[in-house]
């Protein structure tokens, strides 16, 4: 089908069950993984599509800027009343519908059910044989902030200088023309998280419909979290290229760690001394009023609970560790990436501490790991009772796997409804979007997705899709691409 052929297909893989085959990755940054028992042919199979990649992105860097001419974002569909009639609804949080129909009114649902009333001016269209969702949402991205990740720099909007970066703003350098985006929503994502990285506080997430002329137009959530790169225990001392790499004695990794995490608490007290200096001289003006301090003043609603915090982390000690920070600080937290949080379960639970697992694509760590080890996770978040979302922890250009991620989960112990609940409705109660996002619900901003199957398989073709109600063009980079080759024959000259 044209959807999977639209994923540049350099890998297969292969799973019991659910779905046979998922789409490869394209040319950005490769995260090649091959679910065979064998694991030296996985092993192989990372290095032989890692080295295609590289060997691609040297000729792609050179036509960037005829490939992303920024044609398809300047479409951003039209507004209008629709009724889609006849089709599967699936509401994600209720019952599925069979045969009923879902009006779509001045960008919003205002109507899902059988039998409802039809306005007379809106556009019907004819859902029979069709399935209609909520589009999926991504909680674990840099979408829009970079857009060529090796050899053009001034594409790269991801970081800050310096250590400590909390009043800055994704939102501000969000490019709402970057090809990632038209790129992932024709697959049915149609919300996604952006973060900042770098430094030890790296700057506050925004949550971002993927339409729109500016970023005030994509906005959903301007400032939506506070990201904090959590120190880490790392005993690898860095790379050299003149000697053998150099470890680190694990003590000393882990004194290093516990200095960085004394220096952020540090920074967290400064923040809530500032903010009750600033309250004082609001109620007497006779005390000293302290001097404005940006970096301070945005973090005063994180350290106050009115925000979640973001933290990046993947092995348990150090999840262990956000716990026990979260728990000092009195902090809604966060953990993005998880790849070992199931390990604490208990722990995520009894703090009330989310994940959004972005490992799915990962390969395994540890030599004696399985296959399988990444790909149960959220089975296992989901018995224990965490809250937990499926991210594609991607900069932009491979955001569109995410069904996959979440398909893959589904066919290693995670039901099919927390699978599609997943990329849907628990990440946008994760980010406390979820009276306007992640179901078919009346009063819901329609953000909707029309498909002829299981929005989780690679084989079901995007039909139709909406974002704040309004109607967009299926078309993207990719699709360009394979109309103006599709039916290309095969030349008879001989090559001289």
């Amino acid at each position: 089908s044209e959807r999977v052929w639209a994923k540049s297909s350099f890998r297969v893989f292969r799973v019991s069950s659910w779905f046979q085959s998922s789409p490869s990755l394209g040319t950005g940054t490769t995260k090649s993984h091959e679910t065979s028992r064998n694991k030296r042919n996985t092993k192989l199979a990372f290095g032989l599509s890692t080295l295609f990649s590289a060997s691609l992105c040297l000729g792609g860097v050179f036509s960037a800027a005829a490939q992303s001419d920024g044609s398809q974002q300047n479409q951003t569909g039209r507004a209008g009343t629709f009724a889609i009639t006849n089709a599967r609804i699936v509401t994600v949080s209720g019952a599925i519908i069979e045969n009923g129909t879902v009006v779509i009114e001045d960008g919003k649902i205002t109507a899902v059910g059988v039998g409802v009333n039809v306005p007379s001016n809106a556009e019907k269209i004819d859902g029979k044989g069709l399935s209609v969702y909520p589009g999926m949402i991504d909680a674990g991205t840099n979408l829009g902030l970079a857009e060529i990740t090796q050899g053009a720099n001034a594409t790269m909007d991801l970081t800050e200088i310096g250590t400590m970066n909390a009043n800055a703003k994704a939102i501000t350098a969000v490019n709402p023309h970057s090809s990632h985006v038209n790129v992932t929503r024709v697959n049915g994502i149609t919300t996604v998280q952006t973060s900042p990285g770098g430094g030890l506080i790296a700057g506050q997430s925004a949550v971002i419909n993927l339409n729109g002329s500016t970023q005030g137009d994509m906005a959903v959530v301007p400032t939506s979290a506070l990201v904090i790169n959590f120190p880490r225990v790392a005993t690898f001392g860095g790379f050299n290229p003149q000697a053998a790499p150099q470890a680190v004695d694990f003590n000393e990794a882990v004194k290093r760690r516990d200095t960085q995490i004394e220096e952020l608490k540090k920074i967290f007290k400064n923040a809530e001394n500032y903010a009750r200096a600033k309250e004082a001289y609001a109620k007497d003006k006779t005390l000293p009023n302290p001097a404005t301090d940006l970096k301070l003043e945005a973090m005063v609603p994180y350290i106050r609970g009115q925000r979640p915090v973001i933290f990046t982390a993947e092995r348990e000690r150090d999840i262990r560790a956000v716990i026990k920070f979260v728990s000092e600080m009195k902090l809604k937290g966060v953990i993005s990436g998880g790849q070992e949080a199931w390990r604490v379960a208990d722990d995520l639970k009894k703090n009330d501490i989310a994940v959004v697992y972005t490992n799915i694509y990962n390969l395994p760590v540890r030599d004696d790991d399985a296959y399988d080890y990444l790909f149960e996770a959220p089975a296992k978040l989901q018995q224990a009772g965490v809250r937990f979302a499926i991210g594609t922890g991607d900069r932009g250009a491979e955001v569109r796997d995410l069904p996959y991620h979440a398909g893959l989960a589904g066919a290693f112990g995670l039901s099919k409804e927390d699978a599609l609940k997943s990329v849907t409705l628990y990440p946008a109660q994760i980010l406390g979007v979820s009276d306007r996002l992640g179901s078919i619900d009346v009063g819901k901003v329609a953000n909707v997705v029309v498909t002829d199957g299981d929005i989780l398989e690679p084989r079901t073709n995007i039909k139709y899709l909406f974002i704040g109600g309004r109607l967009l063009p299926l078309s993207s980079r990719h699709t360009e691409l394979f109309d103006s080759f599709k039916d290309r024959k095969e030349s008879r000259t001989p090559i001289p």
